[in-house]
C-alpha cells in the first residue's frame, strides 16, 4: 500500500491520520462536520491528489462506521474495520493521554505494522437484517421494562405476582384492582406502551421470518440444529456472519462473549465469568435455543440433565449454548459464500 491511515469518527468531526509509506510523511487533520456530504467531498479531493496510489484506511467498529466505510469504498479506497476492544488493548495498560488525534494515529500505526484487529464488514443485506434484529431485541427489552414496572406497582400495593399481562384475562384482572391514582397511571401507561410495542413488533418480526425462510444460511441453521427457529436463525446468521474469518469454533464462542474469563497469578486463580464482550443479540439467540434442551427429544437432553444436576439449569444451558455456537460456526463455514448470500425472496412477504 502506498498510503495507510486511520479515521477516528465522532458526531461532530472525523479526525484523520495517514502516512505515505514511500516517504514516511505523515498528514493529520479533521473533517467537519462529520456527515456523508463532507466526508465525500474530502475523499474526492484526497483521491484526486493521490491518483493512482493504493490506499487503505481503518475505522473503528463503533457507531457511525457504516456510512464512513460506504464512502471509503465509493472512493476506491480499501476499508478496514477495527474491533474496538482489541484495538484499545493494543495500546497497553499504561495510563496515557487519550485524544482523537492519538486514536487516529493508533489505527494508522496498527495498519503500518499489520496488526490491526479486524472486524467483518457485512454485505448490505446482512447489515440491514442485523439492524432489524437488534431493533427487535431492543423493543423486547423495552417491553420487559414496562412489565417490570407494572409488577413493581402491584407488589408495592400488596397484590400478588400477575402473570400473562398481555392476555385479555390478565388485563381485565388489572382493571379490577384497586390502586392509588399515581399507581393506576403507571399501570395504564405501561400497558399502553406494551400494546404499542407489540403493534410495532409485528411487521418487524414478519420481515425477519420471511428472510429466514428464504436465506441459505438461515435455512441451513434451522435444518441442522435442534431448537433453532426463524428468529434465532436470523440472529445467529446476522451476528456470526462469514465464519470463515474464525480460525476455529472456539473463536466464534469468544466473539459471542460466551467464553469464560481467567485471571490467575502464581497459585491464585479467580473464579471465571462470562466475558460478555460481543453482540448481546448473539448471546440471546444461543441461550434461547440452548434452553430447549430440557425437552426429551433434544439431542442434548441427557447432557443437559447431567449438568443441571451438577451446576444448575442456567449454567447447563450456557454450556449447551457454547456447543451450539461451535456447531453453527461449522454449518455456516461449510456453506462458504452461500451462507451469507442474498435471500431468494426479499421483503416481508411469504
Amino acid at each position: 500500500m502506498d498510503i495507510l491511515g486511520g479515521f477516528d469518527v465522532h458526531r461532530k468531526q472525523i479526525t484523520f491520520d495517514y502516512v505515505q509509506t514511500d516517504s514516511g510523511e505523515v498528514h493529520r487533520g479533521k473533517i467537519r462536520p462529520a456527515d456523508r456530504e463532507s466526508l465525500r467531498e474530502w475523499l474526492d479531493e484526497f483521491t484526486e491528489r493521490f491518483s493512482g496510489k493504493q490506499i487503505a484506511i481503518a475505522v473503528e467498529a463503533t457507531t457511525g462506521w457504516r456510512y464512513v466505510v460506504e464512502e471509503i469504498k465509493r472512493a476506491g479506497i480499501e476499508p478496514h474495520l477495527a474491533e474496538p476492544a482489541e484495538t484499545k488493548s493494543l495500546q497497553g495498560r499504561k495510563k496515557r493521554a487519550k485524544t482523537d488525534r492519538l486514536d487516529a494515529g493508533h489505527l494508522r500505526d496498527l495498519m503500518v505494522i499489520d496488526r490491526l484487529p479486524e472486524s467483518w464488514i457485512p454485505p448490505d443485506h446482512i447489515q440491514e437484517i442485523r439492524t432489524l434484529m437488534r431493533l427487535r431485541h431492543s423493543l423486547i427489552e423495552e417491553r420487559t421494562t414496562h412489565k417490570q414496572r407494572i409488577h413493581a406497582q402491584l407488589f408495592h400495593n400488596g397484590y400478588p405476582w400477575q402473570s400473562n399481562l398481555d392476555s385479555i384475562e390478565g388485563r381485565a384482572h388489572l382493571e379490577d384492582m384497586e390502586l392509588p391514582g399515581a399507581a393506576r397511571k403507571v399501570v395504564d401507561l405501561s400497558l399502553a406502551m406494551i400494546e404499542h410495542i407489540n403493534e410495532e413488533l409485528e411487521p418487524v418480526e414478519k420481515e425477519l421470518r420471511a428472510y429466514a425462510r428464504s436465506q441459505a444460511g438461515c435455512k441451513a441453521l434451522m435444518m441442522s440444529h435442534y431448537g433453532v427457529g426463524e428468529l434465532t436463525s436470523v440472529a445467529l446468521l446476522s451476528e456470526l456472519g462469514d465464519t470463515r474469518r474464525f480460525s476455529s469454533s472456539k473463536k466464534a464462542v469468544r466473539y459471542a462473549g460466551m467464553d469464560i474469563t481467567v485471571h490467575s497469578s502464581d497459585d491464585k486463580r479467580a473464579a471465571g465469568k462470562l466475558s460478555r464482550q460481543g453482540p448481546p443479540v448473539l448471546r440471546w439467540a444461543a441461550f434461547e435455543v440452548a434452553k430447549r434442551a430440557w425437552r426429551k427429544n433434544s439431542p442434548d437432553h441427557e447432557y443437559y440433565l447431567r449438568n443441571k444436576e451438577r451446576i444448575g439449569a442456567n449454567r447447563a444451558a450456557l454450556s449447551i449454548a457454547r456447543k451450539l455456537l461451535r456447531r453453527a460456526h461449522h454449518t455456516l463455514r461449510e456453506l462458504g459464500e452461500e451462507a451469507i448470500s442474498e435471500p431468494e425472496l426479499t421483503g416481508s412477504g411469504a
